[in-house]
């Protein structure tokens, strides 16, 4: 079966901790901190690979996870950076988050390469928080968190012209006379399951894309059979080739069938039916003399001739017709030429991308002016973190910041001047984005201010 569906798990690399350790040697009695920092975690990245055309792959293996970096070590020596994992995907996959089903990115078009997840920075080592007061720090700053997503991978073929219609109308057999694709043919109804491409050549070096959607039927828009599937890889078509058994060889009216196709599609995707359309009247090898002017192709010309439509009669059992059809299509193709692949824009913030809330924290409005966190990772920081020191007390608005905290805060209400107790501290809130450098009292652009010593924890 082909696949053109899969859900995927993707894990950047979490960051290294910085390290803690002190200069020991002879004759240096006071050599100091020298913890170094930790490396960056890998990054990862996905990479159109135009050898791939279905994702078959991601079925057999669903979990792609990069390397985390490594702990920083003594005398300021800098943790090895994971190697970020380059994932290869085929053009036109689009990718969604798994819950939301919004769209993340669209592989196609001049996306051919694009970091989907971010590693984790690498934490600081002690050296960096040495100060004249505190000339010994016993802390360092972890490593970010990884980041991690689950997501939905939909391949939508990119082809110039589909070859689209009713089960056994002779699309495959048209793909084969005409380009270098050999699809499975055979006189069964759905024998075609994969959407086939094939280059076709022209005279001239001139060559354009075209693609067998398989079979559709009625009911297709509302994912009769396997209609969702294939109508998908419509979208991308620059023109659609209706492909009709003119000889009735089913037992189905012709024009019926055209009408049944275009409901369909309609029904999918209204846009889809503004594209240029070519109607290719199969099988007129199969027309019995009898019918005279009275015939299938003639009933489709009067009726689509009109509408702007061109219908072309061909048999590609025996080669006949096709080289108008095709210089139709190229006709097509060409005026379309111009425009770029109709990428999807993504619907999500990139740079937040599988940013889960990283600690379990528990944020509470205790009065009107008074809230209060905590959490286990909190809790954590504040055991390595001296926020009596300058350099401790930046590094916990770092903290506040970036692992969405305050971010949190604003939303529940804070203001300017409200109080925050962490585990027995208490702070002022200050907006800064409200005052200008040097409007500070202190002089320091801070987010809080120490209001008090520890509160005695009764």
């Amino acid at each position: 079966m082909f696949a053109d569906v899969a859900k995927v798990f993707f894990k950047s690399g979490k960051g290294g901790n910085g390290h803690v350790s002190f200069r020991r040697e002879l004759y240096v009695p006071a050599g100091g901190p020298d913890g170094g920092d930790g490396g960056k975690g890998g990054d990862i990245i996905l990479e159109v690979d135009k050898g791939m055309n279905t994702l078959e792959d991601f079925r057999n293996r669903q979990k792609y996870i990069a390397e985390s970096g490594q702990e920083g070590d003594g005398k300021r020596m800098h943790g090895k950076s994971g190697k970020d994992l380059v994932v290869h995907v085929p053009e036109g996959t689009i990718l969604r988050d798994f819950e939301t089903k919004k769209i993340i990115a669209d592989m196609s078009g001049d996306n051919q390469r694009m970091v989907l997840l971010k590693g984790g920075k690498g934490g600081l080592g002690n050296m960096h928080f040495a100060t004249p007061a505190m000339q010994a720090p016993k802390f360092a700053q972890p490593g970010q968190d990884a980041r991690e997503i689950w997501v939905q991978m939909e391949l939508r073929v990119i082809a110039d012209a589909g070859l689209v219609g009713l089960p056994n109308v002779g699309k495959s057999t048209l793909l084969s006379m005409c380009s270098n694709a050999r699809p499975e043919i055979a006189n069964y109804h759905f024998t075609t399951i994969t959407p086939h491409l094939g280059v076709v050549g022209l005279k001239g070096d001139r060559s354009f894309v075209m693609a067998d959607i398989p079979g559709l039927i009625e009911g297709a828009s509302e994912g009769v059979g396997l209609g969702h599937e294939f109508l998908r890889h419509i979208e991308r078509c620059k023109v659609l080739v209706h492909v009709v058994d003119a000889a009735g060889s089913e037992g189905r009216d012709p024009i019926e069938d055209i009408e049944t196709i275009n409901a369909e599609i309609s029904k999918y995707d209204p846009s889809i039916m503004k594209k240029p359309m070519i109607i290719a009247c199969n099988k007129t090898d199969l027309i019995i003399e009898e019918q005279g002017t009275d015939n299938a192709v003639t009933r489709i010309k009067e009726k689509y001739e009109p509408q702007g439509i061109k219908v072309f009669p061909i048999s590609a059992a025996t080669n006949t017709g096709l080289r108008e059809l095709l210089e139709a299509v190229w006709t097509y193709v060409e005026a379309a030429g111009a425009e770029k692949t109709e990428v999807y824009e993504s619907e999500v913030d990139l740079d937040m991308l599988g940013h889960k809330e990283q600690l379990a924290v528990d944020i509470k409005r205790l009065d009107a002016e008074t809230f209060s966190v905590e959490g286990t990772k909190i809790e954590k920081m504040l055991g390595y973190t001296n926020l009596q020191a300058e350099k401790g007390f930046e590094f916990f608005q770092r903290f506040m910041q970036e692992q969405g905290i305050l971010r949190k805060l604003k939303r529940m209400g804070m203001q300017e001047g409200d109080t925050i107790r962490v585990y027995g501290h208490t702070f002022e809130y200050y907006d800064t984005e409200s005052y200008d450098e040097g409007d500070l009292e202190d002089g320091i652009d801070r987010d809080f201010d120490m209001n008090g010593q520890e509160e005695d924890n009764e």
